[in-house]
């Protein structure tokens, strides 16, 4: 785990200072009048503190901790669990409700003196729900098929020599303000590191965005693909200057999972083995969907259980 990582979200950001400040008020009113609560939460949790620069109260507190080693709740016993299954990236609820928040609120302030003043507001209000959107996806379950991390528009698919991957495919795809900002697992596999960069904000489309701009790397090793390693990249935008990753070494991630997000327009790399088993779907310019688009296949033999034979 690369020491620079001590939240899920490492270039920090206005929204997140406002929502730590309001943990640490939120946390001493209900220390003051729900002293019950209080006691009856931390009998529930599990771990121990470990790097966690304060005290929690419940899960609330974890929120931007949930890449360190340190308390946690079980499902069954976390209140706001519920928050998960919201239709809207849980990371991102609080630019959401503040950000969201001031431009309805100036939608109806501009629309009392007269109503077309209230319609940019309220465009950008619409612009603010639909970015920050979780649609469910459907993941392709065949052996070896390997799905988009992002959702975009694919502009770059090289042959490169990665120092930890080997011969190996980079896929890059541009993100609009526009798009689904969630970021999925392409394979399944076991997170083996997670690497910071601080950099530049250039625009994302620029090929120098992914040396130059601040990015977040997450290796994992194949489980669909003899143990080989495979890197997905998270890259800030000219706009979007907010990574959002909370996975840890040792996680294992399935095929479509979400492991992070990257706030308001960006980019994502793939950087998968090369070889002769591997065949592309995917062509420059082409539109893919994170988790259910098939960017590529291994064709592979399936592994003991799955059936005899090799994958076509």
């Amino acid at each position: 785990m690369d020491p620079q990582l001590t939240t899920i979200q490492p270039g920090g950001g206005f929204v997140m200072s406002i929502e730590l400040g309001w943990g640490y008020f939120r946390r001493a009113l209900l220390r003051t009048f729900r002293r019950g609560y209080v006691e009856r939460i931390r009998g529930l949790r599990q771990g121990t503190r470990g790097s966690l620069p304060f005290e929690p109260v419940d899960s609330r507190d974890l929120k931007f901790y949930r890449n360190q080693e340190t308390y946690w709740w079980p499902d069954s016993d976390d209140a706001f669990r519920w928050r998960d299954a919201l239709p809207f990236a849980r990371a991102g609820l609080a630019e959401l409700i503040l950000i969201g928040g001031f431009f309805l609120l100036l939608t109806v302030v501009l629309g009392w003196f007269w109503w077309p003043l209230g319609v940019p507001p309220l465009v950008v209000f619409g612009l603010v729900v639909w970015f920050f959107r979780d649609p469910p996806r459907e993941i392709p379950t065949e052996h070896g098929v390997v799905v988009s991390p992002a959702d975009g528009k694919i502009v770059q698919i090289d042959s490169i020599d990665d120092p930890d991957i080997g011969p190996a495919i980079q896929i890059g795809i541009f993100l609009s303000i526009f798009n689904v900002h969630i970021n999925r697992s392409s394979l399944a596999g076991s997170v083996t590191a997670v690497r910071y960069r601080p950099g530049k904000f250039l625009n994302a489309l620029r090929p120098e965005s992914a040396r130059e701009n601040e990015n977040l790397d997450v290796i994992l090793v194949s489980q669909e693909n003899s143990g080989r390693p495979f890197r997905i990249r998270q890259i800030t935008g000219q706009f979007a200057r907010r990574i959002v990753c909370w996975v840890r070494p040792g996680d294992v991630l399935t095929k479509g999972e979400q492991f992070g997000m990257i706030k308001l327009g960006s980019r994502t790399e793939l950087i998968i083995p090369r070889d002769d088993s591997l065949a592309i779907e995917v062509r420059i310019g082409d539109k893919v969907i994170a988790g259910a688009s098939r960017l590529a296949q291994y064709r592979l033999a399936v592994p003991a259980g799955d059936g005899a034979g090799v994958k076509p």
